[in-house]
Order: structure tokens, then sequence, then C-alpha cells
């Protein structure tokens, strides 16, 4: 069995992170901080009192034993209560319970009990939660038990939790405005990450003033940059493949005119046939070059158009069959997914007797299936078949083509941020999978 690694806990997010590597070590050093106080100065504070107030406690009772009559010990009360602010009462004839020490505190209660056997010579008992704020503490003498109230806070350091709770307060108050600032930090890397992502996958994002530090401000500038060009270049492929295909039309144009003239013959059937591949090559090297570049995403049912693309089979005699479950949505460019469909399916009818297309639902994705029963394409030559201007004649059938088709699917799928696959199909032909993400 192998044993979870730290990082699979760890936060995945960078504001996690970050937030992980301020929180920890701050949490850290206030248990460190904590720990030390108590055990070195709050002990130490707490000791020293115990000490003092057990002494005075020694002293009293050996005045009242010394006393020699009542109006003496009457001083003796006066003067505890009024310079060490000690409550005395002597009651004749009372006999200490055993047993009878009550503390509400058990490290306080042996500090206790240590300072008054070193400094009491008489048997004794103390009470520490009977009364809130008060320590009572009975010394059994021979006539009686003499009774000292003492306030708790001169034998117990009661501000120990309130250096705690200062010190737990200011860090969460710094800690708070230092997860402020840090927020505002990475919230300018992830608006370089969210316009990034949606760029590749064919979105059109408005122009961002790059914000945060400097390095990235840098990475915000450089990637503006970098779609500019990219940008540029496909307008600039597009408006030359534009103006081929335009002067190209015209000829071609001419030439069918021509053709319509001449008497119907098999001669004529081939030439008209030759223009139509003519025509046929000339769109697919547009669509190549623009890939569909400016459309707008939408809403697409998946279902509504591999219905439009069986119809469109059916109509030229094929019989496609499709899989879709109902009302399964994407965002996506509808004519480009459209034609990217159709591209699959007519090139799978052009080396197969049966077709499928299957759509399937993932969580963060949806995929997009067509199958056929044709030869299929070996696996090593897969990753050629994509590329563009690539014609694999002898690993399907002898059917002639530009060598576009699959790279024009390959770049639409892109365009969407996803991804053309091709694999080996249930039914024993070629499966092409177009993977969208939701």
């Amino acid at each position: 069995m192998r044993r979870p690694r730290l990082r699979t806990f760890a936060p995945k997010s960078l504001y996690g992170r970050t937030i992980l590597i301020v929180v920890l070590p701050i949490f850290l050093m206030q248990v460190v901080v904590t720990i030390v106080f108590f055990d070195r100065h709050w002990e130490e504070v707490t000791s020293r009192l115990a000490k003092g107030t057990t002494g005075e406690l020694a002293l009293l009772t050996e005045l009242w034993e010394e006393a020699d009559d009542a109006d003496e010990r009457a001083q003796i009360v006066l003067r505890a209560r009024e310079q060490l602010e000690l409550d005395m009462g002597f009651v004749r004839g009372e006999v200490l319970p055993p047993e009878n020490n009550r503390a509400i505190f058990e490290p306080f209660d042996q500090r206790l009990n240590r300072e008054l056997r070193r400094h009491l010579s008489h048997p004794y008992a103390y009470d520490a939660e009977s009364e809130a704020g008060v320590i009572t503490v009975g010394i059994q003498l021979p006539e009686g038990v003499l009774t000292y109230r003492v306030p708790r806070k001169r034998v117990l350091a009661t501000d120990g939790h309130l250096f705690v709770l200062w010190l737990v307060g200011a860090t969460v108050l710094l800690g708070y405005a230092a997860l402020v600032f840090l927020r505002n930090q990475v919230r300018s890397i992830t608006r370089l990450a969210e316009a990034a992502e949606a760029f590749g996958r064919g979105r059109d994002i408005p122009d961002f003033k790059p914000t945060g530090a400097r390095e990235v401000r840098q990475a915000g500038t450089a990637f503006l940059a970098m779609r500019a060009r990219i940008r540029r270049y496909v307008r600039q492929r597009t408006e030359m493949l534009a103006g081929v295909s335009h002067d190209l039309r015209t000829p071609l144009t001419r030439m069918k005119l021509n053709l319509e003239m001449l008497p119907d013959g098999e001669e004529a059937r081939d030439l008209r046939t030759d223009v139509a591949e003519m025509e046929r090559m000339l769109q697919d090297y547009l669509t190549f070059a623009s890939g569909e570049a400016e459309a707008a995403f939408e809403s697409v049912d998946l279902a509504a158009l591999a219905d439009e693309v069986c119809a469109a089979a059916a109509r030229a005699g094929r019989i496609v069959t499709m899989w879709v479950p109902p009302h399964l949505t994407v965002e996506a460019k509808p004519t480009a997914l459209r034609r990217a469909l159709d591209n699959l399916v007519g090139n799978a009818l052009r080396h197969a007797r049966t077709v499928t297309i299957t759509v399937e639902a993932a969580p963060e994705e949806v995929l997009i299936h067509v199958d056929d029963d044709g030869p299929g394409i070996p696996a090593e030559r897969r990753a050629e078949a994509v590329r563009a201007f690539s014609r694999l004649e002898e690993a399907r059938t002898g059917a002639s083509g530009t060598g576009l088709g699959l790279a024009i699917v390959r770049d639409l799928a892109r365009s969407h941020g996803g991804k053309l696959i091709l694999s080996e199909a249930p039914i024993g032909g070629l499966r092409a999978t177009i993977s969208l993400p939701r």
C-alpha cells in the first residue's frame, strides 16, 4: 500500500499554497511562544506570588500567636486588611476537617501546597473554588482555626490569558491584512491565467491592463504581445489565401460557364467533376487557413447538431446512426463544430459502409466519437494523418483529397480548447474523437 505524499494534501491553487506558507509558520510560532510563556514566565511569576503570599500568611500567623491580648490581635487584622489586602478571621474551638484542600487548577494546587508546607508549621487547609476570585486558607492553631481570605490575583498570575489573547488577536489582524494583500497579488496571476486559457480555447478576450508585481506585469505584457502577433499572423494568412481563392475562383467560374455551353458528353462531365474538385480544394484551403477565427461561441445542442449531419448524409443516400444524450449542450462555434463533424463523417463515408456518431458526457469534457468499419489507420501513422496535406491512400483507400480534412478538424478542435484523438473503433475501423471542455 502506497503512503500518501504530502503534496496530496497540499492546496492546489497558488493562493491556497501561499496562505499555507504564511499561516503555518505563524501558527507554529504561536504554539512555541505560548508554551515557552506558560512554561517559563507564567509559572515563574505564579511561583513567586505564591511564595510571597504564603510567607505573609506565615508571618501573620506567627504574630497572631505572639500577641498578648485581643487589642493587639485586632491591630494585626486591621493592618493585614489595609496593607496586605488580606481578610483574617478566627474561630475559637474549631477543628479543620481532614483532606479539605479544594483547588481549581492542578498545577497551581501543587505549587500552593508546596509553598504552604514550606512556610507553615501548623496543619492547614485551603479552598480555591468555592468563592470566585478568593482563596480561603485555614490554619489549625491549638485554640482554634485562623482563616485567611486571599485575593486570587495575589497568588495566581491572572494576566497570562490576556497575553495569549493579545498575541492571537494581533496575529489574526495582521494575518488578515497579509491575506488581503496576497489576494490582490494572486488576483493578477489568476486574471492572466484565465485570459491565457480563454485565448487557448479560441475565445475573444478583451484587452486588460497587467497589474501586480513587476514579474507578473511583464508576463501579462508578453502575453498581450504574443496574442497580437498570433492574431496578426492568422489575419495575414487568411487574407492571403482569401485573395488567392478569389483570384482562382474567377477563371474557374469562366470555365464552368464555358462547360455549360458545351454539349453534354463524357469529356464535359469529367471536366465539370475536375472543376468541382478544384472548388472544393480551394474551400478546404481557405477553411484551414481561417479556422473560423472570427466566429462567436454559442450554446450548441449536440443532439440537434448530430441529427443535422445524419440528415445531410441521408439526403446523399448514406445512413449514419447516432447515439447522443438529449439536451446535452456545449459552448462552441456552431459553424466550426458543424464543419468538423461534417468532415469526420464525410471522411468516414468515403472509406466505410457503417458510420456511427456517439457522444459521451464526462465531468470536465464532452467526447464526440465518429466510428466507422473501414480499414482504419495503423497506430504508428495516426500522428501523420492529422498533419496538413498528408494523404494516407495506402492506409485507407485510393480516394483522392487535399489531405486537409483531419487537419481542419484538429485545428477547429484546438480553437475550442479541445483536441482530436484517433484510435481504433469498436466496430473495427477508425474512431475519430473530438474532445471539448465543458
